[in-house]
């Protein structure tokens, strides 16, 4: 099972297959809201960033997205059975180690007009969207592609581990914010990306905290991978 690449090994396009099984998951298997699509632009290069608590969050994405998307995942996901159905998917492997391929990939992507998927955050963890890595805006820098916020919530509970895979129709919501324009804020190129790293962040965490204020659904107010007093 393999998705079409380009010579430098980057996805060419989401397989209608992958298409369907995340939207099975997103409304057959759970029950996810998905509010503010229209606000994703429904042609050209753009980027969707992500909050991230679970393991299911990629998947989850793909099927509440209104466009195809490339997600950039980790390296170690891309084992056995299930790396063969990311790598036919479309999906990204990430090395945390060296990520300068798989930005490379991704840029390859939005060049293409396509969409591509991205946590910030770099690791699953409260969701809160306390940091935010320079990888997303310097896609969106470079590629001139603008980059919507999307809030993940219910996909992992207080309590529950960073690998839980949740139960049959639980209530999930994946709202999506505003586009940012990360190329207006002028400077440099390095400058632009710090910043707009930065702006992502505030963003992403203002919307994440306004959805679930608005829907009822919290983040878990656990961090599992942090040891406890």
């Amino acid at each position: 099972m393999t998705g079409a690449r380009d010579v430098a090994g980057a996805p060419t396009g989401v397989p209608g297959w992958a298409l369907a099984i995340g939207r099975t998951l997103a409304h057959g298997v759970w029950d996810t809201d998905v509010v503010g699509a229209d606000r994703v632009p429904a042609d050209g290069a753009v980027l969707i960033a992500a909050n991230h608590v679970s393991v299911v969050d990629g998947p989850l994405l793909v099927g509440a997205a209104p466009r195809p998307l490339h997600v950039l995942v980790k390296q170690e996901m891309f084992r056995g059975p299930v790396g063969r159905v990311l790598r036919g998917a479309g999906q990204i492997p990430v090395d945390r180690e060296m990520g300068r391929p798989a930005l490379q990939s991704g840029l390859a992507v939005l060049r293409r007009g396509g969409a591509v998927g991205i946590f910030p955050e770099g690791n699953r963890g409260r969701g809160s969207v306390e940091d935010a890595r320079a990888g997303i805006a310097w896609l969106s820098v470079h590629a001139g592609a603008p980059v919507v916020p999307a809030a993940i919530l219910g996909t992992r509970r207080t309590g529950e581990s960073l690998g839980h895979l949740p139960g049959l129709r639980r209530r999930f919501v994946v709202e999506f914010g505003e586009p940012l324009d990360l190329t207006a804020d002028g400077g440099s190129r390095r400058e632009a990306i710090a910043l707009g790293a930065q702006r992502v962040r505030t963003a992403l965490a203002a919307l994440v905290a306004g959805a679930s204020a608005r829907t009822g659904v919290p983040l878990p107010d656990d961090d599992p991978r942090r040891p406890t007093a």
